[in-house]
Parts: structure tokens; C-alpha cells; sequence
């Protein structure tokens, strides 16, 4: 079930990230500012994940998750009629709104880390995370069916996103997870500063924000890069199709490749392929280029995401659950609304390849944190 709420919250994020930029192009006098409307679907998921991850503690994961998807409904609402108005401002406020429901579907992954024995975990969040896969395949070939569905562009490909979210509602009411425990109701908890300040947490935090923050700056330039350069639309959603078939696909075995090489390693190919696909975007502006940029960005973010939220599930007791995984989260999509707000100023001012190349600092932040990782589970081996 939570593989199933997986691939339909992928299929609305992935026909979102196609369409909030595009949309806001095509609204913005200041064509700087066309991607404030995927600013604003990460400020929402910001702004409710902590929120999303209280509120679970108390009504559970279906009650968490029935509510982040009625923001859903009520954040593409506004998002139609802002089309129809010709409102750039309105739009960025759906965006914020929908973006809730992105922020509340995050904690999916955590969900299926709950629910199995502690020597499952990287498997189980992986598996539950594949199901993004689906969101890859028919996200985007949605969106380039309905684009021109009615007069007023990208209309259509947002209003199907509606059809998903009641299908999400339906699915949640066969999702049997079991209630809050009276250990993580009322157990010790130890302050906020305690638990973010392990190492452990530290690395899990920075690995998993850096991927999302390389991914994020080119993902969120890439639909308006490709309409500049001439592309058409349907190379685009085809790039963006593939681009969510990296970030899951891997999924089906990333679980199995950290218990045969090791989390570490795992971990340290995940920064490998970024720093190649920073080179490979910054080479050229054909399709190809972009294709396989987009495609080695998902895939090494699969490896650091995975790793990062398995390292993040191991520093906190059960009644701890909501503080730690609310902070990690909130820091994630920090490192998001800062990516998302530059990668559309960058584009304008720079261009796609220079901008390909302010993703290296992030790379460089992710490689230091495995590097640490590498060192501290190093030390016992070598007092031994």
C-alpha cells in the first residue's frame, strides 16, 4: 500500500516539476522568476514537514497522510484557476499549498522503515520508494497528452493530477499500519539539539539534502532550458520521464547493493555519478545531453537518499520519531528551496552550462560527508 501512495504521489511531482516552470513562464513578466512556482511547491513541503510529522505522532500515518493529500486537492485547485485568471502571483500560492502534500508524502519512506525489523530497513524504504517508478512512466506521458486539453494551457495536465490524489484518498483506506505505541507517545526524549548533533544524523542530513539540491537545481531548469533551446515539449516530458526512472528504478536493488559493497561505498557511487552529471550537463544542450543528465542525477541521488535516510532511522528512540525525522526533513527541503530559487535566476543570467557548475560545491559537501562516514565506522576496525 505504501508502494502504491509512492507512485501516485510520484506521478503528480513528477507531471509538477514538468508544468510549475513551464506554467510560471508563461504567467511571469519576469522571466527570472519563472521558477518561483517550484520555489513555492518546495517552500510548501518545507513548511508542512515538520508540521506533517507532529501530527502523525498524534493521528497516525493514515490520518498524516489523508490530510497532506486534501492540501493536495485544495493546492491544485488554486493552481487551475490561477491558469485561467492569468495570475503568476495566485499560481505561486497553489504551488505552496500542493507542495504540502509533497511534504507529507516524504514521511512514506519512514512509514515502511517503522513498519519491519531494524535489519530490513534499507530494503524496505527502497522498495517502498520504486514504486516512484510509476510516477516516472506516467506522470510526464500525462502531462504531454492533457497539456493542450483545453484552451488555456497546462490546464488540462493539471487537472489530472486530481484523478491521482482521489485514488491516493482510496488507497490510504486499505493501509493497515499499526497505531502510535505508548513508548513513542509518551517515551524519553532527548532535546532537538542532542539528536541532530550525532554524527550519524549529521552525515545522514547532508547527504540526503546535497543529492536533493544537485538534483534539484538542474531538474528545475530543465523544462525551461529545453524550451529555450528550441526542444519541444514532448522531449521534455521524456527527459523528465526518464529523469524520475533514475531516481526509482534503482530502488529494486539499491537495498541489496548497500548489504553486499557496504552503505559507505554505496554512498561514495552515489557522489560519483553526480560529479558525472554535472560534467555531462555542462558539455552540451542537445537532448542527449540533457537526457542523460537528468537520468545520472536520479540515479545518484537514489544511492545518497537511500543511505542517507537509513543512516537517519538509526540515531533516534521511538518517542523521538517525529522530532528526528521532521528536522531531517525541514533541513532537506531547505537545501530545495534555496536550489529551486537560484536554478531559474542562474538560467536567466548565466545559462544552462554555467549553471550546471554551481552544483559542484554541493557534490564536494556530499563527498566529505561519506568521507567522515568512511572514518568513523573505520575507527573500531582499526582500534581493534
Amino acid at each position: 500500500m505504501l508502494g502504491i501512495c509512492q507512485a501516485l504521489l510520484l506521478t503528480n511531482n513528477a507531471t509538477g516539476v514538468a508544468l510549475n516552470g513551464l506554467a510560471g513562464y508563461a504567467l511571469a513578466s519576469n522571466k527570472s522568476l519563472a521558477t518561483l512556482p517550484v520555489t513555492g511547491w518546495v517552500v510548501g513541503a518545507a513548511l508542512s514537514a515538520y508540521p506533517a510529522s507532529l501530527l502523525m505522532k498524534r493521528l497516525g500515518r493514515r490520518g498524516g497522510f489523508t490530510v497532506g493529500t486534501l492540501m493536495g486537492l485544495l493546492g491544485v485547485a488554486i493552481c487551475s484557476s490561477a491558469l485561467v485568471m492569468g495570475d503568476f502571483w495566485l499560481l505561486c500560492l497553489g504551488t505552496v499549498v500542493f507542495g504540502a502534500y509533497n511534504g507529507f508524502g516524504q514521511f512514506y519512506r519512514f512509514a515502511a522503515a517503522d513498519a519491519v525489523r531494524p535489519d530490513f530497513k534499507e530494503k524496505a524504504i527502497s522498495l517502498v520508494l520504486a514504486g516512484g517508478l510509476v510516477g516516472g512512466l506516467v506522470g510526464p506521458q500525462l502531462s504531454d497528452l492533457t497539456v493542450d486539453l483545453f484552451a488555456t494551457r497546462y490546464l488540462g495536465a493539471y487537472l489530472i493530477l486530481v484523478v491521482f490524489m482521489l485514488a491516493n484518498l482510496v488507497v490510504l483506506r486499505f493501509l493497515e499500519m499499526p497505531p502510535p505505541t505508548e513508548e513513542e507517545r509518551s517515551g524519553r526524549v532527548r532535546p532537538l539539539l542532542a539528536i541532530i548533533s550525532q554524527p550519524k544524523f549529521m552525515i545522514g542530513v547532508l547527504c540526503a539534502s546535497m543529492s536533493y539540491g544537485v538534483m534539484n537545481l538542474l531538474m528545475t531548469a530543465t523544462p525551461l532550458a529545453m524550451l529555450i533551446c528550441g526542444h519541444p515539449f514532448s522531449s521534455t516530458t521524456s527527459v523528465i520521464g526518464w529523469h524520475v526512472v533514475g531516481m526509482f528504478a534503482p530502488s529494486f536493488f539499491t537495498g541489496s547493493l548497500i548489504r553486499r559493497f557496504g552503505l559507505a561505498n554505496v554512498m561514495m557511487g552515489g557522489v560519483a555519478l553526480l560529479l558525472i552529471c554535472v560534467i555531462v550537463a555542462g558539455a552540451g544542450i542537445s537532448v542527449a545531453h540533457f537526457w542523460w543528465a537528468n537520468l545520472l542525477v536520479g540515479i545518484g541521488w537514489n544511492f545518497l537518499f537511500i543511505g542517507g535516510t537509513t543512516l537517519v532511522t538509526e540515531t533516534y528512540r521511538p518517542a523521538e520519531k517525529a522530532k528526528a525525522q521532521g528536522a531531517n526533513d525541514v533541513a532537506m527541503f531547505l537545501t530545495l528551496v534555496a536550489s529551486s530559487l537560484s536554478s531559474g535566476v542562474l538560467l536567466d543570467t548565466r545559462g544552462w552550462e554555467v549553471l550546471s557548475y554551481f552544483a559542484l560545491p554541493l557534490v564536494a559537501v556530499a563527498g566529505a560527508a561519506v568521507l567522515w562516514l568512511m572514518t568513523l565506522r573505520a575507527r573500531p576496525v582499526a582500534s581493534a
